[in-house]
């Protein structure tokens, strides 16, 4: 089963290309330290001769250095160790949220997933982004946890509605009422028997909620909410901004970061259409 998976995965020419490109991306954070040429709060060389400011894209700076004299191309790996580390951790607190929200709600039913629903329909009509950047407003927490926290709680809903839509049609299904009958108790029906069956829905719940987050960050530290302090795509932007980088024409400071989320964004969105594409015959046939 896994086999005929993994082969109709690499049969698909949307999970190759958004496979390759999320490699690449994996490559730069795990190696920022050796691709980097510089710390990202370096401003002077070996010999103490301070970076030019403002430089524009030359040999030693690829893509320039900012008003302090860093240098943007070493920022930039920095800051996809960062941003990629932001994307997936959130995927995953908001993937396991909704999983477990979606799990109680679509197998017990009853007063249970009225009480629950209430609540996932409480978060699903709030305005995401006005209710992030007013609860990153009041946070005076340092470092990205704190925004890892704040989008994977503002987060969950969607995924935990799409959850238990599919749990409470695999829960009318007849192997279900068998093992309720022969005895099995509630947690091992939901573990051995209903999660085996949303495994793809899962993996696209990850998906989207790590595009999510990595935009999310990005949009939080473009406003100036996050920690100005931590170097990711979504900081430069802000630094670019602030500089006004886009009014002297400074294309290679804002326009990098941006091209990597696109591109990250891409990826993850591709490995998502092949997920549905290998779960669903019908798509396979198109």
């Amino acid at each position: 089963m896994l086999r005929d998976m993994l082969l109709l995965f690499f049969k698909n020419k949307k999970a190759v290309l958004g496979l390759i490109i999320l490699i690449f991306f994996l490559f730069i954070a795990i190696f920022a330290p050796i691709l980097a040429p510089y710390e990202p709060f370096q401003n002077r060389d070996e010999e103490g001769l301070r970076f030019p400011l403002r430089s524009r894209p030359t040999g030693e700076h690829w893509l320039g250095t900012t008003q302090n004299g860093y240098d943007i191309f070493s920022r930039l790996i920095y800051g996809t160790r960062t941003s990629l580390f932001i994307g997936l951790a959130t995927g995953l607190l908001t993937t396991a949220i909704a999983l477990t929200v979606g799990l109680i709600s679509g197998y017990f039913g009853g007063v249970v997933d009225d009480i629950v629903s209430f609540f996932i329909n409480i978060f699903l009509v709030l305005p995401t982004l006005v209710l992030v950047i007013v609860i990153a407003t009041y946070i005076t927490v340092e470092g990205i946890t704190p925004i890892i926290l704040v989008l994977a709680i503002t987060g969950w809903a969607w995924g935990a509605r799409v959850v238990r839509a599919q749990v409470l049609s695999v829960r009318e299904r007849e192997f279900i009422y068998a093992s309720e009958v022969l005895g099995e108790s509630a947690p091992k029906i939901i573990f051995r028997e209903i999660l085996p069956n949303i495994v793809p829905l899962v993996m696209a719940t990850f998906l989207t909620s790590t595009i999510a987050a990595i935009i999310g960050e990005a949009s939080l530290s473009f406003l100036g909410l996050g920690d100005l302090t931590v170097i990711s795509w979504g900081t430069l932007l802000y630094w670019a901004q602030n500089s006004a980088a886009l009014l002297f024409g400074a294309w290679w400071w804002f326009l990098p970061p941006g091209l990597f989320i696109g591109l990250l964004g891409t990826s993850l969105v591709l490995l998502n259409f092949a997920i549905d594409e290998i779960s669903n015959p019908k798509l396979r046939k198109r």
